[in-house]
Protein backbone atom coordinates (compact mmCIF):
# COMPACT_ATOMS: atom_id res chain seq x y z
CA UNK A 1 0.00 0.00 0.00
CA UNK A 2 2.51 2.31 1.02
CA UNK A 3 4.73 1.68 -2.53
CA UNK A 4 0.83 2.24 -4.37
CA UNK A 5 0.46 5.18 -2.48
CA UNK A 6 4.31 6.32 -3.37
CA UNK A 7 3.81 6.21 -7.02
CA UNK A 8 0.05 7.75 -7.54
CA UNK A 9 2.08 10.73 -5.36
CA UNK A 10 5.06 10.79 -7.99
CA UNK A 11 2.52 10.39 -11.13
CA UNK A 12 0.30 13.64 -9.96
CA UNK A 13 3.26 15.32 -9.10
CA UNK A 14 5.06 14.57 -12.21
CA UNK A 15 1.64 15.48 -14.30
CA UNK A 16 0.94 18.29 -12.51
CA UNK A 17 4.42 20.24 -12.61
CA UNK A 18 6.65 17.96 -14.67
CA UNK A 19 3.94 18.12 -17.98
CA UNK A 20 6.53 20.23 -19.26
CA UNK A 21 9.05 18.36 -19.70
CA UNK A 22 10.24 16.03 -22.47
CA UNK A 23 10.61 12.28 -21.83
CA UNK A 24 14.33 11.54 -22.21
CA UNK A 25 16.59 8.63 -23.88
CA UNK A 26 19.63 8.16 -21.95
CA UNK A 27 21.26 5.94 -25.03
CA UNK A 28 21.40 9.37 -27.01
CA UNK A 29 23.39 8.16 -29.74
CA UNK A 30 21.22 5.19 -30.55
CA UNK A 31 18.50 7.59 -31.07
CA UNK A 32 20.01 10.50 -33.24
CA UNK A 33 17.38 12.20 -34.76
CA UNK A 34 15.37 12.45 -31.42
CA UNK A 35 18.44 13.77 -29.99
CA UNK A 36 19.16 16.58 -33.16
CA UNK A 37 17.26 16.73 -36.23
CA UNK A 38 20.41 17.82 -38.11
CA UNK A 39 21.33 13.64 -37.22
CA UNK A 40 19.25 13.22 -40.44
CA UNK A 41 20.52 11.09 -43.23
CA UNK A 42 24.41 11.47 -41.45
CA UNK A 43 24.95 7.89 -42.22
CA UNK A 44 24.03 8.12 -45.55
CA UNK A 45 22.84 4.95 -46.13
CA UNK A 46 19.08 3.84 -45.21
CA UNK A 47 19.48 3.44 -41.10
CA UNK A 48 16.51 2.15 -38.74
CA UNK A 49 16.67 2.97 -35.06
CA UNK A 50 14.28 1.28 -32.41
CA UNK A 51 14.29 2.16 -28.79
CA UNK A 52 12.38 1.59 -25.52
CA UNK A 53 12.69 2.92 -22.03
CA UNK A 54 11.02 1.68 -19.05
CA UNK A 55 11.54 4.42 -16.50
CA UNK A 56 11.14 3.64 -12.59
CA UNK A 57 9.61 -0.09 -13.17
CA UNK A 58 9.07 -1.17 -9.20
CA UNK A 59 6.64 2.27 -9.09
CA UNK A 60 3.15 0.73 -10.89
CA UNK A 61 2.38 2.88 -13.57
CA UNK A 62 5.21 5.76 -14.03
CA UNK A 63 7.07 6.07 -17.65
CA UNK A 64 7.14 4.36 -21.19
CA UNK A 65 9.17 5.07 -23.85
CA UNK A 66 9.13 4.00 -27.43
CA UNK A 67 10.64 5.36 -30.48
CA UNK A 68 11.36 4.45 -33.99
CA UNK A 69 13.11 6.29 -36.95
CA UNK A 70 14.04 5.68 -40.49
CA UNK A 71 16.56 7.91 -42.65
CA UNK A 72 18.85 8.33 -45.32
CA UNK A 73 20.69 10.89 -47.69
CA UNK A 74 18.90 11.39 -50.55
CA UNK A 75 21.31 12.76 -53.54
CA UNK A 76 17.46 14.61 -55.36
CA UNK A 77 17.48 17.06 -52.10
CA UNK A 78 20.45 17.32 -51.47
CA UNK A 79 20.36 16.11 -47.83
CA UNK A 80 18.93 13.88 -45.54
CA UNK A 81 15.26 12.57 -44.80
CA UNK A 82 14.35 11.13 -42.01
CA UNK A 83 10.68 10.09 -40.25
CA UNK A 84 10.26 10.18 -36.65
CA UNK A 85 8.08 8.87 -34.73
CA UNK A 86 7.45 8.19 -30.74
CA UNK A 87 4.83 7.35 -28.16
CA UNK A 88 5.48 8.32 -24.49
CA UNK A 89 3.38 6.54 -21.89
CA UNK A 90 2.59 7.51 -18.10
CA UNK A 91 0.40 6.48 -15.47
CA UNK A 92 -0.31 2.98 -17.10
CA UNK A 93 -1.18 4.93 -19.61
CA UNK A 94 -3.66 7.42 -18.99
CA UNK A 95 -1.84 9.57 -20.23
CA UNK A 96 -0.22 9.42 -23.70
CA UNK A 97 1.73 11.49 -26.30
CA UNK A 98 2.09 10.61 -29.81
CA UNK A 99 4.53 12.83 -32.27
CA UNK A 100 5.05 11.99 -35.95
CA UNK A 101 8.14 14.21 -36.97
CA UNK A 102 8.85 14.57 -40.67
CA UNK A 103 13.12 15.80 -41.01
CA UNK A 104 15.35 17.31 -43.47
CA UNK A 105 19.28 17.64 -43.36
CA UNK A 106 20.75 20.23 -45.43
CA UNK A 107 24.99 18.98 -45.45
CA UNK A 108 27.48 21.20 -46.67
CA UNK A 109 31.12 20.51 -47.13
CA UNK A 110 32.98 23.12 -45.37
CA UNK A 111 36.84 21.76 -46.29
CA UNK A 112 37.91 18.28 -47.33
CA UNK A 113 37.63 17.24 -43.80
CA UNK A 114 34.83 19.35 -41.76
CA UNK A 115 31.39 19.43 -43.01
CA UNK A 116 28.11 21.20 -41.15
CA UNK A 117 24.39 19.79 -41.37
CA UNK A 118 21.50 22.13 -40.51
CA UNK A 119 18.22 20.19 -39.60
CA UNK A 120 14.09 21.09 -39.90
CA UNK A 121 11.83 18.78 -38.33
CA UNK A 122 7.54 19.72 -38.41
CA UNK A 123 5.58 17.72 -35.64
CA UNK A 124 2.25 16.35 -35.27
CA UNK A 125 1.81 15.36 -31.91
CA UNK A 126 -1.58 14.43 -29.71
CA UNK A 127 -1.55 14.16 -26.49
CA UNK A 128 -4.90 11.70 -25.17
CA UNK A 129 -6.29 11.55 -21.95
CA UNK A 130 -7.58 7.99 -21.13
CA UNK A 131 -10.69 8.84 -18.70
CA UNK A 132 -11.74 5.46 -18.06
CA UNK A 133 -8.62 4.86 -16.24
CA UNK A 134 -9.53 7.81 -13.68
CA UNK A 135 -10.51 7.54 -10.03
CA UNK A 136 -12.24 10.19 -7.87
CA UNK A 137 -13.61 10.18 -4.13
CA UNK A 138 -17.14 9.98 -4.97
CA UNK A 139 -16.61 6.43 -6.42
CA UNK A 140 -15.90 5.12 -2.72
CA UNK A 141 -17.90 2.83 -0.99
CA UNK A 142 -16.43 3.10 3.08
CA UNK A 143 -16.86 -0.69 2.57
CA UNK A 144 -16.84 -1.74 -0.58
CA UNK A 145 -13.90 0.51 -2.43
CA UNK A 146 -14.77 2.26 -5.99
CA UNK A 147 -17.97 0.80 -7.15
CA UNK A 148 -20.08 4.11 -7.33
CA UNK A 149 -20.15 5.52 -10.83
CA UNK A 150 -18.62 9.30 -10.47
CA UNK A 151 -20.59 12.01 -11.25
CA UNK A 152 -17.23 13.80 -13.19
CA UNK A 153 -17.91 15.16 -16.81
CA UNK A 154 -14.95 14.40 -19.28
CA UNK A 155 -13.46 17.55 -20.56
CA UNK A 156 -11.69 17.64 -23.63
CA UNK A 157 -9.37 14.64 -23.59
CA UNK A 158 -7.60 15.23 -26.83
CA UNK A 159 -4.91 18.29 -27.53
CA UNK A 160 -3.54 17.85 -30.78
CA UNK A 161 -1.03 20.31 -32.45
CA UNK A 162 1.99 21.16 -34.46
CA UNK A 163 5.35 22.00 -33.30
CA UNK A 164 8.56 23.11 -35.00
CA UNK A 165 12.50 22.28 -34.18
CA UNK A 166 15.73 22.63 -35.90
CA UNK A 167 19.47 21.90 -35.30
CA UNK A 168 23.00 22.07 -36.27
CA UNK A 169 25.97 19.33 -36.57
CA UNK A 170 29.68 20.20 -37.07
CA UNK A 171 31.66 17.24 -37.45
CA UNK A 172 35.11 15.98 -38.84
CA UNK A 173 36.19 12.71 -38.90
CA UNK A 174 37.12 12.83 -34.99
CA UNK A 175 35.23 15.12 -33.31
CA UNK A 176 31.74 16.10 -33.58
CA UNK A 177 29.38 18.89 -32.10
CA UNK A 178 26.36 20.07 -32.47
CA UNK A 179 22.77 22.52 -30.96
CA UNK A 180 19.24 21.73 -31.04
CA UNK A 181 16.00 23.99 -30.22
CA UNK A 182 12.77 21.82 -30.16
CA UNK A 183 9.13 23.26 -29.69
CA UNK A 184 10.23 26.79 -31.11
CA UNK A 185 6.33 27.06 -31.57
CA UNK A 186 6.11 26.29 -28.05
CA UNK A 187 2.28 24.54 -28.50
CA UNK A 188 -0.54 23.99 -26.19
CA UNK A 189 -1.05 21.27 -24.60
CA UNK A 190 -3.73 21.85 -22.00
CA UNK A 191 -6.04 18.95 -21.84
CA UNK A 192 -8.11 21.17 -19.75
CA UNK A 193 -9.48 24.32 -21.85
CA UNK A 194 -6.38 26.51 -20.43
CA UNK A 195 -2.96 27.45 -21.85
CA UNK A 196 -0.36 24.88 -21.21
CA UNK A 197 2.28 26.35 -23.42
CA UNK A 198 5.72 22.93 -24.35
CA UNK A 199 8.67 25.49 -23.61
CA UNK A 200 11.73 25.25 -25.90
CA UNK A 201 13.66 22.30 -25.19
CA UNK A 202 18.03 23.67 -25.63
CA UNK A 203 20.44 20.73 -26.50
CA UNK A 204 23.96 21.44 -26.50
CA UNK A 205 26.28 18.02 -27.42
CA UNK A 206 29.71 17.60 -28.52
CA UNK A 207 32.17 14.93 -27.96
CA UNK A 208 35.61 12.75 -30.12
CA UNK A 209 36.09 8.98 -31.61
CA UNK A 210 39.89 8.70 -30.65
CA UNK A 211 41.32 5.62 -32.06
CA UNK A 212 43.69 4.04 -29.84
CA UNK A 213 46.57 2.11 -31.54
CA UNK A 214 47.94 2.46 -35.24
CA UNK A 215 46.57 2.65 -38.43
CA UNK A 216 43.41 0.20 -39.47
CA UNK A 217 43.16 0.04 -35.28
CA UNK A 218 39.45 -1.52 -34.23
CA UNK A 219 39.80 0.36 -30.94
CA UNK A 220 38.34 3.94 -30.08
CA UNK A 221 37.53 5.69 -26.64
CA UNK A 222 34.92 8.73 -27.43
CA UNK A 223 34.52 10.95 -24.79
CA UNK A 224 30.98 13.12 -24.72
CA UNK A 225 29.40 16.18 -23.19
CA UNK A 226 25.68 17.04 -23.31
CA UNK A 227 23.65 19.56 -21.85
CA UNK A 228 19.65 19.72 -21.65
CA UNK A 229 17.74 22.41 -20.71
CA UNK A 230 13.91 22.98 -20.67
CA UNK A 231 12.61 25.66 -18.57
CA UNK A 232 13.06 25.03 -15.13
CA UNK A 233 14.57 21.50 -16.09
CA UNK A 234 18.31 21.54 -16.35
CA UNK A 235 20.69 18.13 -17.17
CA UNK A 236 24.03 17.56 -17.78
CA UNK A 237 25.55 14.46 -18.95
CA UNK A 238 28.98 13.34 -19.07
CA UNK A 239 29.49 10.25 -20.37
CA UNK A 240 32.66 8.05 -22.41
CA UNK A 241 32.18 4.97 -24.58
CA UNK A 242 35.24 2.35 -24.94
CA UNK A 243 35.16 0.11 -28.20
CA UNK A 244 37.00 -2.56 -29.08
CA UNK A 245 36.19 -3.99 -32.40
CA UNK A 246 32.03 -5.16 -32.08
CA UNK A 247 32.03 -5.00 -28.28
CA UNK A 248 31.21 -1.22 -26.80
CA UNK A 249 30.72 -0.83 -22.89
CA UNK A 250 29.99 3.32 -21.54
CA UNK A 251 29.70 5.35 -18.61
CA UNK A 252 27.77 7.89 -18.29
CA UNK A 253 27.08 10.34 -15.17
CA UNK A 254 23.79 13.15 -14.87
CA UNK A 255 25.01 15.02 -12.46
CA UNK A 256 23.16 14.61 -9.23
CA UNK A 257 20.49 12.40 -11.30
CA UNK A 258 21.85 9.21 -12.22
CA UNK A 259 24.78 6.69 -13.06
CA UNK A 260 24.47 5.57 -16.69
CA UNK A 261 26.11 1.74 -17.30
CA UNK A 262 26.07 0.39 -20.88
CA UNK A 263 26.60 -2.33 -23.04
CA UNK A 264 26.27 -2.05 -26.71
CA UNK A 265 26.89 -5.04 -29.50
CA UNK A 266 27.05 -4.25 -33.08
CA UNK A 267 27.88 -7.73 -35.94
CA UNK A 268 27.07 -6.61 -39.87
CA UNK A 269 24.46 -4.18 -39.92
CA UNK A 270 22.58 -4.99 -36.62
CA UNK A 271 23.46 -3.05 -33.40
CA UNK A 272 21.83 -3.78 -30.00
CA UNK A 273 22.65 -1.91 -26.84
CA UNK A 274 21.14 -2.27 -23.31
CA UNK A 275 21.86 0.38 -20.37
CA UNK A 276 20.28 1.11 -16.80
CA UNK A 277 20.15 4.59 -14.91
CA UNK A 278 21.37 3.86 -11.15
CA UNK A 279 19.16 6.56 -9.57
CA UNK A 280 21.30 8.28 -7.13
CA UNK A 281 18.56 10.26 -5.37
CA UNK A 282 16.17 9.38 -2.29
CA UNK A 283 13.80 7.41 -5.18
CA UNK A 284 16.44 4.99 -6.33
CA UNK A 285 15.67 2.92 -2.96
CA UNK A 286 12.00 1.84 -4.46
CA UNK A 287 12.29 2.92 -8.28
CA UNK A 288 14.35 0.41 -9.66
CA UNK A 289 16.26 2.77 -11.68
CA UNK A 290 15.63 2.54 -15.65
CA UNK A 291 16.19 0.04 -18.27
CA UNK A 292 16.40 0.99 -21.61
CA UNK A 293 17.11 -1.03 -24.99
CA UNK A 294 18.10 0.07 -28.29
CA UNK A 295 18.54 -1.95 -31.87
CA UNK A 296 19.45 -0.17 -35.21
CA UNK A 297 20.16 -1.74 -38.73
CA UNK A 298 22.31 0.21 -40.48
CA UNK A 299 21.67 -0.89 -44.45
CA UNK A 300 24.76 -0.81 -46.82
CA UNK A 301 24.03 1.33 -50.23
CA UNK A 302 26.16 2.98 -52.92
CA UNK A 303 28.02 5.69 -53.23
CA UNK A 304 26.75 8.98 -53.22
CA UNK A 305 27.24 11.47 -56.56
CA UNK A 306 28.36 14.31 -53.89
CA UNK A 307 30.85 12.94 -51.40
CA UNK A 308 31.11 14.34 -48.24
CA UNK A 309 32.85 13.53 -44.93
CA UNK A 310 30.87 11.12 -43.21
CA UNK A 311 30.47 11.73 -39.56
CA UNK A 312 32.09 9.17 -36.77
CA UNK A 313 29.94 9.81 -33.81
CA UNK A 314 28.97 6.77 -30.97
CA UNK A 315 26.33 4.23 -32.17
CA UNK A 316 24.75 4.38 -28.60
Amino acid sequence: MQKLILSLTIILTLAIEGMAQDPGFTQFYANPLYLNPAFAGSAMCPRICLNYRNQWPALSGTFVTYSASYDQYADAVKGGLGLLVTRDEAGQATINTTNISGIYAYQLALSPKLSLRAGFQATYAQKVLDWSKLTFGDQIDPKLGFINKTKETPGNNVASNLDISSGILLFSKKFFGGFAMHHLTQPNESLMGGDSRLPIKYTAHAGAMLPVGGRGTDTYISPNIIYMQQQDFKHLNLGIYAIKGPIVGGLWYRAGDALIALVGFQQGIYKFGYSYDITLSKLGNVSAGSHELSCSIQFKCKPVKKKFTVGNCPSF
